[in-house]
């Protein structure tokens, strides 16, 4: 349906839907710029949060912990995810397999509440049984953050694994490959988009994660999201405006470096099959 003007309907509602996206950032960035203490009244343009930003150690301790926090849980649960995807895609006569799918996603629809509190309770046996954790930190944090990561992953992986082409694998198994070199050599270069997407999945989902960690953590060990929701409920600093300005900034520049490396890589593909 396209009106006299010659604007379409979907048009419309595109431009409704992106400016409901990201006209909040929009103007969120702006407000990271307002000399005023107060972040809803307009007092100047001043770039005085950001010094003020990174001369506030706690912050800074928080960016610095989430980052490692999530760095090793996505790595883990790449490495878990993976094994887990294999293990659904290509034993298919495994008794349990059904039972192990199961078990894998159920992180996905399971509450984060009830995650963090069953977590807590299993740290807290554990260190009563076996005096291991003798305190919550850094590594129940990470380990919490594997489990559900690990879910995420093993879905795309899966779904990737699903679509490879088994000839190719059975013929590098013909040619004198043990299926340890195969996965290596064959299958791993191919699921290798499949394995950064989930591993970028999963970084962000530990990134982001407030209500599991909350749950596990103990003093000084307080992520990024922890810090940003005391200092929402204490009153919103324009500290955090920058902060949150910061973020976005580097997100898109991670994004916008993603998709131009993808479209060079295209063409050359494209110029290369048509030589």
């Amino acid at each position: 349906m396209v009106n006299a003007r010659g604007i379409s309907f979907s048009k419309v509602m595109l431009i409704l839907g992106l400016l409901f996206l990201y006209l909040p950032m929009f103007v969120l960035i702006v407000y990271s710029f307002n000399a005023s203490r107060l972040v809803s009244v307009w007092a100047g343009f001043s770039t005085h949060w950001y010094s003020a930003l990174f001369e506030d150690q706690q912050i800074l301790s928080a960016v610095w912990m989430s980052l490692k926090i999530a760095f090793y849980s996505a790595s883990m649960a790449m490495c878990l995810g993976t094994l887990c995807a294999f293990v659904i895609t290509r034993f298919k006569r495994m008794r349990g397999r059904t039972l192990l799918s199961g078990m894998i996603t159920a992180p996905l629809v399971m509450p984060e509440v009830i995650t963090g509190l069953s977590l807590l309770l299993l740290f807290v046996q554990l260190a009563e049984l076996t005096g291991w954790p003798a305190d919550r930190g850094m590594v129940t944090i990470w380990f919490a953050h594997t489990t559900f990561c690990s879910a995420y992953v093993a879905v795309v992986v899966s779904a990737r694994l699903q679509e490879v082409d088994r000839s190719i694998e059975e013929a590098a198994m013909d040619l004198g490959c043990t299926p340890l070199k195969t996965f290596f050599v064959v299958t791993l270069p191919v699921i290798a988009p499949a394995l950064v997407s989930g591993w970028l999945l999963a970084f962000t989902l530990s990134l982001d994660d407030l209500v599991i960690a909350s749950f596990v953590s103990g003093p000084g060990s307080t992520t990024l999201p922890m810090v940003v929701f005391s200092s929402v409920r204490m009153g919103v600093s324009p500290k955090i405006n920058a902060l949150a300005t910061l973020i976005i900034l580097t997100v898109s520049l991670v994004a916008f470096i993603a998709w131009y490396v993808m479209r060079r890589n295209e063409k050359r593909r494209r110029s290369g099959r048509l030589s």
